[in-house]
């Protein structure tokens, strides 16, 4: 509660917006009990509460972050970057779930093909525009924080930009699963493949590496050293989950 009182005061419009996609996650879980409609063999209103989660998660975290910054006006200029593409990016999600339709990948008519591809190009100006503020917290150098805590949202950034754009080979292969077709059996909710390589794993962790590195290096971490250090094994961690990925290994194997 305590986060959310501060968070309100930090970046209202993070704060708010997540609470939207709160309720679009409950919404979701309504409807899982009242459609049952399956995508890839599973409830078509998993995928859309997942990414309502996820961008709570997101933007709570930038709201967070960005407060520390001395370039507000940019920092209002990325609320309304990240408020407008994730709301464009939802509204074609639960669009296609309520038809029973894949959002991603799904280039069976043209229509769809395009949105794909709107898709494609706004999660791209996005990532870029994390990649823009990422760059401003490296070139400010005064914080009223400890520095080995903006190191990590340094850092974490970074890896949030990189594996995001690893989202771009699952887009150029129109599959995540490596070594069958999209669809198999996969882990509760996550349903990540429990026979075949999936590159959403990576995908994940790479881009919650936002949220998990900062909070190690504010409850656990002393030093920057710490932080580096922790960062390191988390980036070898996230490949080599990208590398069994590819090689057609699940998660658990």
């Amino acid at each position: 509660m305590n986060f959310l009182m501060q968070l309100k005061q930090r970046n209202p419009s993070m704060y708010w917006y997540g609470w939207l996609n709160v309720l679009g996650a409950v919404v979701c879980l309504i409807m899982m009990q009242l459609d049952d409609s399956v995508v890839l063999g599973i409830n078509a209103w998993i995928k859309p509460m997942k990414f309502f989660l996820s961008t709570v998660l997101f933007s709570w975290a930038m709201g967070w972050f960005m407060h520390h910054l001395n370039r507000q006006r940019a920092v209002t200029i990325y609320n309304w970057v990240v408020i407008l593409i994730l709301s464009f990016e939802l509204v074609i999600i639960v669009w296609q779930a309520a038809n029973g339709r894949l959002s991603h990948f799904n280039i069976s008519t043209k229509l769809y093909g395009l949105l794909f591809s709107l898709m494609g190009v706004a999660i791209t100006i996005l990532t870029l525009w994390t990649l823009f503020i990422g760059i401003l917290f490296f070139r400010q150098k005064h914080f009223n924080v400890p520095m080995h805590y903006i190191w990590a949202i340094r850092i974490a950034i970074l890896f949030f930009v990189i594996f995001a754009f690893e989202g771009g080979a699952m887009a150029a292969r129109l599959q995540h699963t490596v070594g069958a077709a999209d669809g198999g059996e996969g882990l509760p909710l996550f349903n990540w493949s429990k026979i075949y390589g999936d590159l959403r794993v990576a995908h994940f962790f790479g881009m919650h590496a936002l949220q998990i590195i900062p909070l190690f290096a504010w409850f656990i971490a002393k030093t920057k050293q710490q932080v580096f250090l922790f960062s390191l094994f988390y980036f070898l961690f996230v490949l080599f989950l990208l590398w069994q990925a590819l090689k057609g290994i699940p998660l658990f194997f």
